[in-house]
């Protein structure tokens, strides 16, 4: 008895060992992604966004794109577009013509646009996982799970090209079932921006006949 007693605290000591060494290796990575996308000045990244349900017998396949700026952002998805102007949260749907303006809320569990690339940094602990070949890139998964019990995310998978340090696609599970992959497309970095970009213009959308709501 004494014998097994002794074998199995060594297996869980090196298992913990083990685990640690990985938590440490996949910190690191995600500690150069986040310092490779804090050189850039800008980022633009086109992307498809896929939302699957097998339960409920669900799937829904889009696109989008987001230009990136420190906090600042410019994302257009499903016909309408969200400005971020450091200030205040513009949403334009064209197909209602009608503007929200709104304070940006923090929900430190959502992948916002203003955190997609860095959202990764807080509340997660982290686990290395499998490394794909991708069309002849390597990708390196990290998994996160949300230290928040109470989070409606299970955990998320996040793609890593081990050459370049971007990030190539997010996984997430929720508790629900429901899965959503997003996966980088295009990635540009450095683009001339027009100085208005993250303006918004409202003077405009009145005159063009838009509803503008203030929440």
């Amino acid at each position: 008895m004494k014998r097994y007693n002794i074998i199995t605290i060594l297996f869980l000591a090196l298992a913990s060992t083990a685990f640690a060494q990985d938590s440490q290796k996949a910190k690191a990575l995600l500690d150069e992604v986040y310092n490779t996308v804090k050189s850039y000045d800008n980022v633009y990244v086109d992307f498809k966004y896929v939302l699957e349900n097998n339960e409920a017998n669900i799937r829904q396949e889009t696109r989008g794109d987001v230009t990136l700026q420190g906090e600042k952002y410019v994302f257009n998805y499903l016909g309408s577009t969200q400005l971020y102007d450091g200030n205040k949260v513009y949403t334009i749907v064209p197909e209602n013509e009608e503007v929200t303006i709104e304070d940006r809320t923090e929900d430190n569990n959502a992948v916002t646009p203003s955190k997609m690339l860095t959202f990764y940094r807080n509340g997660h602990k982290y686990q290395w996982d499998i490394l794909q070949n991708v069309q002849g890139r390597k990708i390196q998964y990290v998994k996160l799970v949300p230290i928040d019990t109470n989070s409606e995310v299970k955990y998320r998978l996040l793609g890593i090209d081990a050459e370049t340090k971007h990030i190539y696609r997010l996984i997430e599970v929720g508790n629900n079932g429901t899965k959503t992959t997003i996966t980088v497309n295009s990635f540009k970095t450095n683009q001339p921006l027009s100085k208005s970009l993250f303006t918004f213009d409202e003077a405009k959308y009145k005159n063009d006949g838009y509803y503008i709501i203030r929440n």
